[in-house]
């Protein structure tokens, strides 16, 4: 049983490499199996399809984020140079998501969807308890976190572009990002109380 636990890890690490370099349609099985370093048909065996095999490696990476990366409304600043250190250290998995996001072949990644309707409500919960503002939504708020915290990633048009500065200062983007967090999750904090 070893050797098949082995194996499969071994193909969803070259199927990480594989989806995040060319996405689900431009990844070739055969690739992915030279790579791990079995018969092709063992991928079938073990994950059914292709897509199946990408879901799986994006289920497994997402995994890794929740569990790395707590969310923690009563401190959006940390959560987000949390999140933007794990970009920036993760370029294969933003590639990944950005695949994901362009090809949309997958469906719905339930506990993608599921952590987020988590954070949304978590949101909303600190925000009737006055410790963030609530004069934005709940989704435009995470929306506006992730988005900062994930800018100055590669496969980000704006951040590296606009600011290549930011890319090489990764401390000091890093400060800015928690004080424009801050400063979006205080607004309007006054009003909820």
């Amino acid at each position: 049983m070893r050797n098949a636990e082995a194996t499969k890890e071994r193909i969803l690490e070259a199927a990480m490499e594989e989806f995040s370099s060319y996405g689900i349609a431009g990844a070739r099985v055969d690739r992915i199996a030279r790579n791990a370093g079995c018969n092709k048909n063992m991928i079938y065996v073990y994950f059914e399809n292709k897509d199946t095999l990408f879901a799986t490696v994006l289920q497994k990476n997402l995994t890794r984020v929740y569990e790395e990366n707590a969310f923690t409304p009563e401190d959006l600043p940390g959560y987000a140079t949390r999140v933007f250190d794990f970009a920036m250290t993760n370029p294969d998995l933003f590639r990944l998501l950005a695949w994901y996001s362009l090809e949309q072949k997958s469906g719905s990644v339930a506990e993608r969807a599921a952590a987020q309707e988590k954070k949304r409500n978590e949101l909303l919960n600190a925000q009737q308890a006055g410790l963030i503002g609530a004069t934005f939504t709940p989704g435009f708020l995470l929306t506006a976190i992730m988005t900062l915290a994930t800018a100055w990633t590669a496969i980000n048009p704006y951040g590296p572009s606009y600011d290549p500065e930011g890319a090489k200062n990764l401390s000091e983007t890093r400060d800015a990002i928690a004080k424009a967090v801050q400063l979006i999750a205080d607004y309007g904090k006054s009003a909820a109380k």
